[in-house]
């Protein structure tokens, strides 16, 4: 089936912005050259352009060849990782330890490519909203955007997202309506304890003993506390404790995450972190402090705009490439967020590449870039048609 032959005209030029973006990486609230790029690009195409939501984050506006009053919202994230690439690319980062391993610059760049075909050809009736957000990546971008009035200033009937997926085949679509990404919490624990010679740990309260006794503990929060029938992850990822041989450190540190796809499993495991970190504290007799923060909500897709994703990818992709039957993702991501503040849907679009996304050797398939771009621009106009 075919991409949209005006977005396949100019699919070098979108391959041409993917590398540049690509080559310049910005992490989160951090993307001024990016939104200064997306905003020439935009202006140059005719679009309206509305700067500084949500710090860096932007919006574009493209109003159809008729305006019935309702909007359709379309988003990309415009972040990189906090970590070193490992490719050998001609276009590969410029920026050490900042690098985009998630593929957020084709996430920016499909859009991109939407904008230009929609303020091309204007084939809808109502107003494309461009949402170009900063720091996805754990640091609250979507929050920022809503918390400035994003869909106060430009109200939505529906907002769409996209992510590519080097785990499915090229041209692949995935759609999951209900829960399809879990909830994630961050937790940072500390352990006060007294320090000693290591040779006598007798005058010590060891906060190390206690932080690997916890750490074991709260395994049983999953494996004990929780409904086997609902998912949820605890990993502790970073231990930080010690600087010395011979020395029993005062303190310990312990930090990491925990994925649910439910509010109320969510309750469970927080209060189960806070009560086992209690109970060890008391048993070695050391301070433990625990900090849980909610970074993203669970992502929720609205079944009446999967099933229109759907529609539109059979067009583009063919129905032999569609499915809306995926395992849900234990992986996280703040676009639930505006699904929880306007209905739509988030899919997933596979390209090739066997490395996974968030590997230092990670390499995005610019081949994504018109099929993401067609698929955007086609909601537009089959959600908004002409009369």
């Amino acid at each position: 089936m075919p991409n949209i032959d005006l977005i396949d005209r100019f699919a070098d030029e979108l391959t041409a912005i993917r590398r540049d973006i690509h080559a310049h990486p910005e992490i989160g609230f951090e993307e001024k050259r990016t939104s200064d790029l997306v905003a020439e690009k935009l202006k140059g195409w005719g679009v309206e352009v509305h700067r500084g939501i949500g710090g860096t984050g932007l919006v574009g506006v493209v109003k159809g060849k008729k305006d019935n009053g309702k909007r359709i919202g379309l988003r990309a994230d415009m972040d990189a990782l906090p970590m070193q690439e490992n490719t050998n690319l001609p276009w590969r980062s410029t920026i050490p330890n900042r690098f985009h391993g998630c593929g957020h610059d084709g996430h920016t760049t499909i859009l991109l490519g939407a904008a230009r075909y929609l303020a091309q050809t204007r084939n809808f009736d109502g107003q494309a909203v461009l949402i170009f957000q900063p720091a996805e990546e754990g640091l609250g971008g979507a929050r920022a955007m809503l918390k400035d009035g994003l869909f106060q200033k430009f109200p939505c009937d529906e907002v769409y997202g996209l992510h590519n997926a080097p785990d499915l085949e090229p041209r692949k679509v995935t759609i999951l309506p209900g829960p399809a990404m879990a909830g994630a919490d961050f937790f940072d624990i500390t352990i006060k304890g007294y320090g000693s010679h290591g040779a006598m740990p007798n005058f010590s309260k060891d906060p190390i003993v206690a932080a690997m006794t916890l750490g074991q503990a709260l395994q049983t929060i999953v494996s004990r506390n929780a409904d086997p029938l609902e998912a949820a992850v605890v990993s502790i990822t970073q231990f930080h404790a010690g600087s010395a041989y011979n020395v029993i450190p005062d303190e310990a540190k312990l930090a990491g995450t925990m994925r649910t796809f439910s509010d109320e499993v969510r309750v469970l495991t927080r209060e189960r972190m806070r009560a086992i970190a209690a109970g060890v504290a008391t048993s070695f007799s050391v301070e433990v402090d625990v900090d849980i923060r909610d970074i993203f909500a669970v992502l929720e897709n609205h079944e009446e705009q999967s099933r229109a994703v759907a529609k539109v990818a059979n067009e583009i992709v063919g129905a032999e490439n569609v499915s809306m039957t995926p395992q849900p993702k234990m992986g996280s991501e703040d676009f639930a967020d505006m699904l929880r503040a306007v209905p739509g849907a988030y899919f997933w679009l596979g390209h090739e590449g066997s490395v996974p996304v968030h590997n230092p050797g990670f390499i995005l398939d610019d081949a994504i870039l018109p099929v993401g771009a067609s698929l955007f621009a086609r909601i537009i106009e089959t959600r908004l048609p002409l009369a």
